[in-house]
């Protein structure tokens, strides 16, 4: 080991707790970098694989009723390399121990082979055969929460005929990794289920002998599917189409890939707030190191040593600091990876997920903490390189002060001297300070991040489920049912009030941008189910027009006065222009609102309803159920209060795993930054704090003018990360916003004063501990230090 290597040695083993204080912010924008994009990468690769090997459909559409020999022509479509058709209906389940009805999915799979497309993932047991009637094969999340398996029977209201199915298979599929039941906002495994039967079975009990109501189109790599989507629209128009639509609008694939998203966001955004801190903190011992050992660099070169070989021992011991925190950060990251990675496995249904590591992973997280170490240090290792050897062995010229204010200096007759002392310090050193303020600002920047999502949450649900939607159930229909139904429903056990609705799918156009969307009819006079304006007030829908939810309105460029092209989907594509008469607030969905009775004059086919919102008597409820089971026309039932509860269980489940990694980052931030200003100031204030005690101040006065300091930039970083918070909550909610869902933009007061209270209080502890060497400080020792 050569003399250089050993004093690297020393070096590092002397600064050891400023060494891991920086080691350890590096160590977090390594552990982001492995989670952020090991997490992607298992998602994306395990997504690709599972729908490479089990042929995921890239088109799907639906129909009302059409026939099989369009199976020629759909599969003689340029691209198209496999299809499938299928009969797929919503039904309701009686789960054995479960009062309230569960909703599931029904979907048709051929008597013999495979499907074409979306192939079934088995699990174990078998798939279902010709001559064994009511056999099915379930997906795994919803026999896994009931404990199916095969050989279990539940029972089933298909089309109106109640039925006893039992598992034959226990399946996982492309189309359902992950599945969500109607008026859910999170997966309910218990709640809601899919079952695959066969096609021959499926036919009988729905009347679709020769037919199929939905196909799923997989096509050639490289092909347009906008070609091949308006095709099939074309052939299915005569049959009720409703409109083909490419993978990205299909609901597991558009949840899964807005995940994705959020995971590329988190690794572009996390690792360089703290590689950047990471380097100013490198760049503030160096340099204080550097200024330290300013003599001894003169001797080494005075000896024969090349300033590209000192400088080479400084970067050096850069990248030692960055090996560690590479270490650290790899150790974490891959723990906490692997932790994120079960999390996923319990909302996203794959055959497999293991928390994706290579080593090029790992490559890309070492060279950026190494570049961002490298770039803290260059500026201190330049004045290495230029430094004479003649200059650098003669002490630095003295700091040169002048008066903090300008004048008599009566405006600081307030503060006392060693107060003055402090400020003077941070003011002499503007860009330090500043730079000091900014780092540990982020720290509160990070926790308003993190808890800024419980306040929208927490807003989300109050103007979700207590001021839209403040139904008890929704009732779903199987088709359109006459005004009548409303009677019927209104007359079930324990409703107390029942309100219509009416919704048909419609693409709506302003020029050349389009989203595909559902239409409600409000009845006038709906209270429980309420259309909100901007502001959250509720609004009576007009005789005429749209109100178009603020997003769908910001996608599409719409605004008030302006007439929309709506195409009807399930009125045979029929084209019309309506009004658009107000834009209104909505944080699921993409969702216009109409009047009932437009929406039935817009139809043209009479009035008809597609449910019925109920308030419930909570004592009899398990009637309500019972009658709802009874009930053949009932395809779908949506329980809000069950669905607002399990949506806030899976926040606080995820919030709080976020909340504490949030915690961690931002006390790690706070702690680096205090405790390294601290020992730097310590450093180059030793003299004066030794002189001070010496003329006979009380440690606890000489360690003021320390604290005071550190206090003052403390100070000045909590405005600053309010502020730096504040936008980066804004980039989350803007980045998050997708067509399923939007979180509102809502950050309470008490979110800051959390976040600075944190900080604060790791910042004391910080500065306490470097309190103690002051009061340890050898006097003696360093009031020999020469001038």
């Amino acid at each position: 080991m050569s003399m250089l290597d050993r004093k690297l040695a020393r070096d590092v083993a002397r600064l050891w707790a400023q060494v891991l204080a920086i080691a350890l912010v590096m160590a977090c924008g390594v552990a982001t970098i492995v989670i952020a994009v090991g997490a992607y990468r298992s998602l994306e690769e395990t997504r690709s694989v599972f729908y490479d090997r089990y042929r995921f459909a890239n088109v799907f559409a639906a129909a009302t009723r059409a026939p099989l020999h369009l199976k020629e022509r759909l599969t003689s479509l340029r691209g198209v390399s496999g299809i499938e058709l299928r009969v797929v209906r919503p039904v309701l389940l009686d789960i054995i121990g479960m009062a309230e009805p569960a909703t599931g999915v029904a979907v048709s799979i051929p008597d013999r082979g495979e499907p074409a497309v979306n192939r079934l993932y088995l699990r174990t047991g078998r798939l279902p055969e010709p001559g064994r009637a009511g056999e099915v094969a379930v997906t795994e999340p919803f026999a896994a929460a009931h404990g199916m398996q095969p050989g279990s029977r539940f029972d089933a209201i298909l089309n109106g005929r109640r039925m006893t199915l039992t598992v034959a298979a226990i399946v996982l599929s492309p189309e359902y990794i992950y599945a969500m039941g109607p008026g859910d906002m999170v997966p309910d495994q218990r709640r809601f289920g899919v079952f695959f039967m066969l096609r021959s079975s499926m036919e009988g009990l729905f009347d679709m002998k020769g037919a199929f109501n939905d196909v799923a189109i997989r096509t050639q790599r490289g092909v347009e599917t906008a070609a091949v989507i308006d095709a099939v629209d074309a052939i299915l128009k005569p049959f009720g189409g409703t409109g083909a639509h490419e993978r990205a609008d299909q609901m597991s694939h558009a949840f899964l890939d807005n995940e994705l998203t959020q995971l590329r966001g988190m690794a572009m955004v996390i690792p360089p707030v703290f590689l950047f801190v990471a380097a100013f903190l490198v760049n503030m011992i160096l340099s204080r190191l550097i200024a330290l050992e300013r003599e001894q660099i003169g001797l080494l070169k005075a000896i024969g040593y090349g300033p590209m070989t000192i400088a080479w021992h400084y970067a050096k011991l850069t990248l030692a600091i960055g090996a560690i925190g590479v270490v650290i950060g790899a150790a974490a990251g891959n723990w906490t990876g692997r932790a994120m990675t079960r999390l996923y496995g319990e909302f996203f249904s794959f055959p497999f997920l293991v928390f994706r590591q290579s080593l090029d992973l790992y490559a890309i997280a070492a060279g950026a903490t190494a570049l961002a170490a490298l770039a803290g240090a260059a500026r201190a290792i330049f004045s290495v390189v230029a430094l004479p050897a003649a200059v650098a062995m003669q002490p630095p010229a003295p700091t040169r002060y002048r008066s903090l204010l300008s004048g008599k200096g009566g405006r600081l007759k307030m503060f006392s001297q060693l107060t003055i002392m402090a400020l003077r310090h941070l003011v002499r050193w503007p860009v330090r300070t500043l730079l000091t303020a900014i780092g540990t600002s982020l720290s509160v920047a990070l926790l308003v991040t993190a808890l800024f999502s419980t306040d929208s949450i927490d807003f989300m649900i109050d103007a979700v489920f207590f001021r839209a939607e403040r139904q008890d159930a929704t009732l779903s229909f199987a088709q359109g049912l006459s005004p009548r139904a409303l009677q019927a429903v209104a007359a079930m056990p324990g409703v107390m009030r029942a309100e219509p609705y009416r919704a048909t799918a419609a693409v709506l156009r302003n020029g050349t941008r389009s989203r595909r969307l559902a239409i409600i009819g409000v009845a006038p006079g709906s209270r429980l189910s309420r259309v909100l304006d901007v502001d959250l007030r509720a609004v009576e829908p007009p005789e005429a027009g749209l109100l178009v939810s603020d997003y769908a309105a910001e996608l599409l460029g719409l605004r008030i006065g302006d007439r929309a092209e709506v195409e009807l989907l399930e009125q045979a594509g029929r084209v019309v222009f309506v009004p658009i008469t107000a834009i209104v607030r909505s944080y699921v969905g993409l969702t216009v609102y109409m009047s009932a009775d437009a929406l039935d004059r817009l139809l043209a086919d009479g009035p008809r309803l597609s449910g019925v919102r109920v308030a419930a008597d909570p004592a009899r409820t398990n009637e309500l159920y019972a009658a709802v089971k009874q009930t053949p026309a009932v395809a779908s039932i949506a329980l809000q209060n069950v669905s607002r509860r399990r949506f806030r269980e899976t926040i606080e489940t995820n919030m709080s795993m976020m909340m504490t990694t949030y915690m961690v980052l931002a006390v790690i931030i706070t702690i680096g930054v205090i405790y390294n200003s601290a020992r730097i100031q310590l450093s180059e204030r030793a003299r004066e704090l030794a002189s001070l005690r010496v003329l006979g101040f009380t440690r606890a006065e000489v360690s003021s003018v320390l604290l005071i300091e550190l206090g003052a930039v403390v100070a000045l970083a909590q405005p600053l990360g309010w502020l730096f918070g504040y936008l980066f909550s804004w980039l989350v909610v803007v980045g998050f916003a997708t067509d399923l869902f939007r979180i509102p933009f809502v950050i309470n007061p008490s979110t800051f004063a959390i976040a600075s209270l944190v900080v604060l209080a790791t910042a004391a502890l910080s500065a306490l501990i470097v309190r103690r060497r002051v009061d340890r400080l050898d006097l003696i020792s360093v009031l020999k230090t020469r001038e």
